[in-house]
C-alpha cells in the first residue's frame, strides 16, 4: 500500500471520529440541560477519572496510555461545551 492510500484510510477513519466527537457532543449538550436543571456543576473529577480509566481498560496495552491522554482534551472540551450551553442558557432568563 502506498502513502497516498494510507492518507485516505486516515482521512476516511478522521471523518469517522468527527461524526462521532458530534455525536459526543449531542449528548453533553443534553448533560448540561440535566445538570442545569438540576444545579449541579459541570466538572465532575470522579466521573473524568472513572472514564479515563474504563478507557484505558477498552485499549490494547501499546495504545492504552495515547489514548487516556486523548481523554483529557475530549473531556475539557465537552466541559468547555456544557459550560457555553448553560452560560448561554442564564442569558436567555
Amino acid at each position: 500500500m502506498d502513502l497516498n492510500e494510507l492518507r485516505k484510510k486516515i482521512d476516511a477513519v478522521d471523518r469517522e471520529l468527527v461524526a462521532l466527537l458530534e455525536k459526543r457532543l449531542d449528548v453533553a449538550a443534553a448533560i448540561a440541560a440535566y445538570k442545569r436543571a438540576h444545579g449541579l456543576p459541570v466538572l465532575d473529577r470522579s466521573r473524568e477519572a472513572e472514564k479515563v480509566e474504563a478507557v484505558r481498560a477498552q485499549c490494547r496495552r501499546s495504545t492504552a496510555d495515547l489514548i487516556g491522554d486523548l481523554y483529557g482534551p475530549i473531556m475539557a472540551a465537552s466541559r468547555a461545551y456544557e459550560d457555553r450551553l448553560m452560560e448561554e442558557e442564564d442569558g436567555k432568563q
